[in-house]
């Protein structure tokens, strides 16, 4: 059966077929995405003989939890299963009034980046955005969480390489950011890509995105090759011009994550390098230090070098240390592995 979740009003429009009046499809739409309807039974302002035309072709299409694990921080780390079996997770992460969730946009990754649990996964599909949305208004339901108004942000820095996905991204995002659908601001949702430059421009010419973040995370070309591979066909200098020529809105940053790894790119000539990368960008930089994993290579910095680090760029840029978020669940930054323990 053909899933309703990601599918916007033109498309509900068709799934209902030409005898049902034209606001028929709104009120769906809204229930979809606004109301974060669980059953398609429960769409009250559907005559109960429309629900029952729909259940007859079409599936609500949420995911359904394979298993949740909670953190003594808080965090959530949700492993779903899609309509196919395959599994795929979103994590949401509280923090005072405010709430992130962290969304996938691939089972698995095929960007082979060496300090990153979920490239040992390798790439198995694209999400559609369906699965995409689905994941947010999951979430948001499960745990009350209101997105007009409210302090929700979505990032979709989970399993995946968002640029690989771009048509089912862009798809969704429209969806979330629709005033009549999940009416979330485009401000509160950001996408993280490895450097997929042709992607980037792609992404940019749209009028309906994601603020966009940028995984640096070396200050040599050399280094960068290294631990994240896709810069031998991305280069290093040409993935910098490209976020130089990036069109920002008048109140958006460029992001740029850098993963720290101990003894490997968080000295002090790396921090000035990172500097002058970065000189005349109109951007911010995170600092992550490295999340663990038993089969990655590398190892955490201490956290007096993390912040040496930060002072550094400090002097030239914003930049700020992400807190990790649910270490015990194997829920942080670059830990994503559906692993069921």
């Amino acid at each position: 059966m053909q899933p309703l979740v990601g599918m916007e009003l033109r498309e509900l429009r068709q799934a209902l077929g030409t005898d049902q009046p034209p606001y028929r499809a709104q009120q769906l739409y809204e229930a979809l995405y606004r109301h974060q309807a669980s059953e398609l039974v429960h769409i009250s302002t559907l005559p109960v003989r429309t629900r029952q035309q729909l259940a007859g072709h079409h599936s609500l299409g949420l995911p359904e939890v394979a298993h949740l694990y909670e953190s003594a921080d808080g965090t959530r780390r949700y492993l779903l299963r899609l309509d196919d079996g395959r599994t795929v997770e979103t994590v949401l992460m509280p923090e005072g009034e405010r709430n992130t969730i962290c969304l996938s946009s691939q089972v698995g990754c095929a960007v082979d980046c060496k300090f990153c649990m979920t490239a040992l996964l390798g790439l198995e599909r694209n999400l559609t955005a369906g699965e995409i949305v689905g994941q947010a208004l999951l979430v948001a339901r499960e745990n009350r969480l209101r997105q007009d108004g409210g302090r929700l942000n979505l990032v979709m820095m989970g399993q995946g390489e968002p640029l690989l996905n771009l048509s089912n991204v862009l798809k969704a995002t429209r969806i979330l950011v629709d005033p009549r659908g999940f009416a979330l601001s485009p401000r509160r949702i950001t996408i993280s890509t490895a450097g997929i430059i042709p992607k980037i421009d792609e992404l940019g010419r749209e009028s309906v995105r994601p603020k966009l973040a940028v995984s640096l995370n070396a200050s040599t070309e050399e280094m960068r090759c290294e631990l994240m591979p896709i810069t031998r066909k991305y280069h290093l200098k040409d993935l910098l011009e490209a976020c130089r020529r990036y069109p920002l809105r008048p109140w958006e940053k460029l992001t740029f994550e850098y993963v720290l790894l101990k003894g490997v790119n968080d000295t002090d000539q790396d921090a000035r390098r990172v500097v002058k990368l970065l000189a005349n960008l109109n951007c911010k930089v995170n600092l992550i230090a490295l999340n663990p994993g038993a089969e990655i290579a590398y190892h955490t910095p201490d956290g007096a070098r993390v912040k040496r680090f930060q002072q550094i760029l400090s002097r030239s840029l914003p930049c700020f240390i992400r807190k990790p978020r649910g270490l015990d669940i194997y829920a942080a930054c670059g830990q994503l592995q559906r692993s069921t323990g």
